[in-house]
């Protein structure tokens, strides 16, 4: 279809009035009708004039007119997809979804990769409930959506961590196209990266109504359960693509990761392993093998799948920082350089010239050259928060509402109240204060596993919230309040039931060991009131640097600067304060540089808190060969040494903004009512 073939004198005129109407489609869709009528007076039958005539007249809200239009353009070319399209769409908005129909799957006959009709089939199908269909058609949209420019440019922006570039890309695609099923998968992207869980999970249940085949959805709303802390669910969810295609890598190195967290190291090293022996040319899985290997304790075999990664793709960053981030571990002259060398290609990767920062900071603390080591871990830091700055009101926002909620009175009104089972021992606190140290002693209790840092409890939480009346200023404290003794008790209940997947060795007790939940004291002790809860707090300079200086994988924003690490620190005392004094000896607290300089006496204190008589495996801890996935899972399979208490002070001449934001509490953090 081609407007030469019908004036071909005039050509270079009509091509320039074209251009004009198609402009004005997007802006001005009276203005266009009215030029495409001139155009073709002049020029009578010209089709492209033709076309925009009736796409202006649909966007003018008269697709009887359009179709009017239209429905001859398309007997007349009936080769030419977008005709058919545009009059499918008119007669949809017409009614006639039937002829619709027809007219739609014309343009997918006489040109298969047309992404556009793809998706405008799908969606009148779905319309129509026509489920199998809409699926079809979704999935044959997804397949040739790459050619869509829109999403080609949002996806440029994901893989370069522009992440409020593509989302203010994927809304305006949505806007104009609301059944999108890749605008929406990818919108999901964007919400869980951001951590707007609840927005992740409607955006792809939305997804997979509309394409219940669509893999990429699939895919990542199994990551999404595994995340939620549903193991079992994750699996059965990967199990059934498995099903559909067995070799598929992507769903293998999944499973690989669900088993992890239940705790089947053995089975999910074999699949990463078998995969390898089928493909080595993997650096990403050699890379989670070398975490997994760590996990369990192999550190020569986790070195050694490292540095496969790193020889495969030199310019990974994730490797690099693994390797470099081995407690035990000397990064080498070599690839120091080499590390140095892959940060001046001015083309690398967002994330990994943040891994390679990170990873150049440890290299140089272990060289003691401290200044440059601080330098990059600054850096690191700064394209982390690029990506997910923090908010610091929220957490101070919630600590205020629990001290003016969570009062010694509101206890007291609920006695006895929630899930009486004494299983659950929390562990929790800061990250980087010792708190795997502490799971690593109870867990070699003959009568405690170890488990890992479980999400339930936060989990209830949000659920909670999401419960609360729009606009409520107490959060999820404030659904809390509203609930009696049986729906606490349920609480309670589901807690334990969703995390018995974890239980392996059948012991009494278990720990949980997610350090955020100091926020949710209150919770645990209202649906839990017999659990255990152990604070494990370190110095804050201390426990500061090291947060500062660790790459976590998620979640823990607050770390992305010194000003916002001593906030937080400053809000997680002022909160634990909040419950000695509301729950006075409810909470038992381990002071990290207490246990390093009397073992045994705090070891001893803290079996007794925890009703538990003294064995000596807990002493021996570092004997014990469970698997620890934390960053400390090296320090933990080594006796105590206290050589590391004043590390931090190296870095001191730097650390300024942190002390100035924690004031007293660099001499007052460990007094039991420490002052603000």
């Amino acid at each position: 279809m081609n407007s030469s073939d019908t004036q071909p004198v005039s050509n270079h005129h009509v091509q320039a009035r074209l251009a004009e109407i198609e402009r004005l489609l997007g802006s001005d869709p009276g203005s266009a009708d009215a030029k495409a009528t001139e155009l073709l007076q002049a020029v009578p039958g010209e089709p492209m004039a033709q076309l925009y005539q009736g796409i202006a007249r649909r966007m003018l809200g008269n697709p009887v007119a359009a179709a009017e239009v239209l429905r001859p353009l398309a007997e007349r070319w009936p080769d030419a997809p977008m005709p058919h399209l545009q009059l499918g769409l008119a007669l949809r908005e017409a009614g006639d979804d039937s002829a619709a129909a027809s007219s739609i799957r014309r343009a997918v006959e006489v040109r298969p990769d047309f992404p556009d009709a793809w998706l405008a089939l799908g969606d009148l199908l779905a319309a129509m409930s026509d489920r199998t269909g809409a699926d079809e058609a979704f999935g044959s949209y997804v397949r040739h959506s790459d050619s869509v420019p829109l999403l080609v440019q949002a996806g440029r922006a994901l893989q370069d961590e522009r992440v409020q570039e593509a989302e203010t890309l994927l809304r305006n695609r949505l806007r104009g196209h609301p059944n999108d099923v890749v605008a929406l998968c990818m919108l999901a992207d964007v919400a869980e990266r951001t951590g707007r869980m609840g927005e992740t999970e409607a955006l792809l249940s939305r997804c997979l109504e509309l394409a219940p085949g669509y893999f990429r959805a699939r895919y990542n709303r199994t990551v999404m359960l595994l995340r939620q802390s549903k193991p079992e669910q994750a699996l059965e969810a990967v199990d059934r693509m498995l099903a559909e295609d067995p070799r598929n890598a992507d769903c293998r190195k999944l499973k690989a990761a669900i088993l992890v967290r239940l705790l089947d190291y053995d089975e999910s090293i074999r699949i990463c392993e078998e995969l390898l022996e089928e493909d080595p040319d993997q650096p990403t899985v050699w890379t989670s093998l070398g975490h997994m290997l760590k996990s369990v304790g192999r550190r020569q075999d986790c070195i050694a799948a490292y540095r496969e990664a790193i020889g495969l793709a030199p310019h990974y960053g994730e490797p690099h920082w693994s390797l470099a981030n081995l407690k035990t571990h000397r990064v080498d002259d070599e690839l120091l350089e080499a590390m140095r060398a892959q940060l001046r290609n001015p083309s690398l990767a967002h994330a990994d010239r943040l891994h390679f920062n990170f990873a150049m900071g440890k290299a140089l603390e272990d060289r003691e050259q401290f200044e440059e080591s601080f330098e990059h871990y600054s850096e690191g830091n700064r394209l982390r928060e690029e990506v997910a700055p923090y908010n610091p009101q929220e957490l101070e926002n919630h600590v205020q509402h629990s001290k003016k909620i969570l009062t010694k009175e509101f206890f007291a009104a609920r006695a006895g109240c929630g899930a009486s089972d004494p299983d659950p021992i929390f562990v929790l606190g800061l990250p980087r204060s010792g708190s795997t140290l502490v799971e690593q002693i109870l867990a070699s209790h003959s009568a405690v596993e170890g488990t890992m840092e479980l999400p339930n409890i936060a989990s209830i939480a949000k659920s909670l919230e999401n419960s609360t009346a729009a606009g409520s200023s107490g959060g999820y404290l404030s659904a809390l309040a509203d609930l009696d003794a049986d729906e606490l008790r349920e609480l309670g209940q589901s807690y334990l039931e969703e995390t018995r997947v974890h239980r392996k060795l059948g012991t009494p007790f278990f720990i949980d060991k997610m350090p955020n939940n100091f926020a949710h004291i209150g919770l645990i002790h209202l649906v839990l009131p017999n659990a255990r809860i152990i604070d494990v707090r370190r110095h804050p300079m201390a426990c500061g640097f090291s947060l500062f200086k660790e790459h976590f994988a998620r979640a823990q924003n607050f770390s992305y600067s010194l000003e916002t690490i001593g906030r937080y620190y400053r809000n997680y005392v002022e909160l634990m304060s909040h419950f000695d004094t509301a729950l006075p000896g409810r909470v038992h607290r381990v002071i990290y540089e207490s246990l390093v300089v009397d073992t045994e006496a705090e070891i001893r204190r803290l079996l007794e808190y925890c009703a538990l008589p003294f064995e000596d495996t807990c002493l021996n801890f570092h004997e014990n060969a469970r698997a620890v996935s934390t960053a400390s899972a090296e320090q933990v399979r080594k006796p105590i040494f206290r050589e590391g208490l004043e590390h931090w002070r190296n870095f001191e001449p730097w650390l300024g903004p942190l002390a100035n934001e924690l004031g007293s509490l660099v001499e007052t953090y460990d007094r039991s009512q420490p002052g603000n």
